[in-house]
């Protein structure tokens, strides 16, 4: 694409600026149009309708490439249908291009748009940011092969993503119809305090005033714990002296929970690679009885389940639980179901993990297949 000529933005597009009507004319009675405020209104490609706007200012009409122009700058999502846009967004209307290739050019410039964010209190960029934004023109037939290209791209790339998630899924049915409820235990299983059946550890404060860089080693924080999965894609290192190494080395088996940000958020470490240590934002379980290691699968998608059900707010008289306290991680309640009704579940839960372990595979690859022709189409 380097020899096609570009032009700016604005020469082949309307830029329409969002601005929030006063909040008296929201409503959830589909009176007026559809309002989108900004990118917690997003999906992967369409919005979600939550609330209207009965007086609406500024609109968007079907098509309209809708983009998050305020903390967070640059994602991208499409309207279906004509609507009311809050100050969050702005509506890009292609006019003499083809639109869905607009669309994946913006996602391609999501980075570089994020980048001229300002603002002290939070980013955000305005209406000469996006028209100034140079896009390469080839003819409409061109734009046309382009961005059907990267659509089938893009859609192999959800297919993937949807297979993990009817996987993960499954895991929870199976362990509903296994188990029942977590939290309303209506099949009646005993229940036990966590700190009865794991040596419940927080990690080692991070303290960059004590750090040498003599003794650097990964470590893992809450970040790098999602639900069902650790994420290495991103470590940091910080000092742990030899005195610290065997207090916070993590080994095969041991579970991780997020302290404090999406609390409860739990991971089992399979040794994604050999040597790796923890941050204090997370907790590390390991079972007090090695006959039990079969419990660590089961408390996994346990706390998965049972936290969408409300399990750590009966834990806390707070209306908002912001951070899992170790002494609070002791008295957790769980369910101490039949031993071999557990072994059962950790064969289920071992497939199914081979299962997505094959999809995150696969997703992997779909993505650098993506990334691979926006490049290919748009960089310079």
């Amino acid at each position: 694409m380097s020899t096609t000529k570009k032009v700016p933005l604005g020469k082949v597009c309307e830029i329409i600026m969002g601005q929030s009507p006063p909040s008296e004319y929201y409503n959830k009675n589909k009176e007026g149009l559809p309002f989108f405020q900004g990118k917690t209104d997003f999906n992967e490609i369409y919005p979600t309708i939550t609330t209207y706007c009965s007086k609406p200012q500024k609109v968007a009409e079907k098509n309209d490439i809708l983009i998050s122009v305020r903390a967070p700058v640059g994602p991208t999502n499409v309207a279906t249908t004509k609507s009311c846009i809050g100050r969050g967004l702005a509506a890009i209307r292609a006019k003499g291009i083809d639109f869905k290739y607009t669309l994946f050019f913006l996602r391609f410039n999501e980075n570089s748009l994020a980048g001229k964010g300002k603002g002290s209190t939070f980013e955000a960029i305005n209406r000469e940011d996006l028209e100034s934004l140079e896009i390469p023109l080839p003819s409409l037939p061109i734009q046309q092969q382009i961005a059907a290209r990267l659509e089938k791209a893009d859609e192999l790339r959800r297919m993937r993503r949807y297979a993990i998630e009817m996987s993960e899924r499954f895991l929870q049915e199976v362990f509903i119809d296994m188990f029942g409820d977590p939290v309303k235990n209506p099949k009646g299983w005993d229940v036990v305090e966590a700190g009865e059946i794991f040596h419940i550890q927080l990690g080692k404060m991070l303290d960059g005033k004590q750090r040498t860089g003599h003794n650097l080693r990964p470590y893992l924080r809450n970040t790098n714990v999602q639900w069902n999965k650790i994420d290495i894609s991103d470590l940091k290192f910080m000092d742990f002296e030899e005195t610290e190494r065997n207090k916070f080395l993590l080994k095969r088996g041991d579970i991780l929970v997020c302290e404090g940000g999406e609390v409860g958020r739990t991971a089992i470490w399979n040794n994604e690679f050999l040597e790796c240590y923890y941050q204090k934002a997370l907790h590390r379980l390991r079972p007090k009885n090695s006959n039990i290691d079969f419990f660590s699968e089961f408390f996994t998608i346990y706390m998965m389940i049972a936290i969408k059900k409300g399990l750590l707010e009966e834990l806390s008289s707070q209306v908002t639980f912001t951070h899992f306290t170790a002494e609070k991680f002791n008295e957790l309640l769980i369910l101490n179901p039949d031993q071999g009704l557990l072994k059962e579940y950790k064969k289920f839960y071992s497939h199914i993990m081979n299962l997505i372990s094959q999809q995150r595979e696969a997703l992997r690859q779909s993505e650098l297949l993506f990334s691979a022709l926006l490049n290919e189409a748009f960089s310079e």
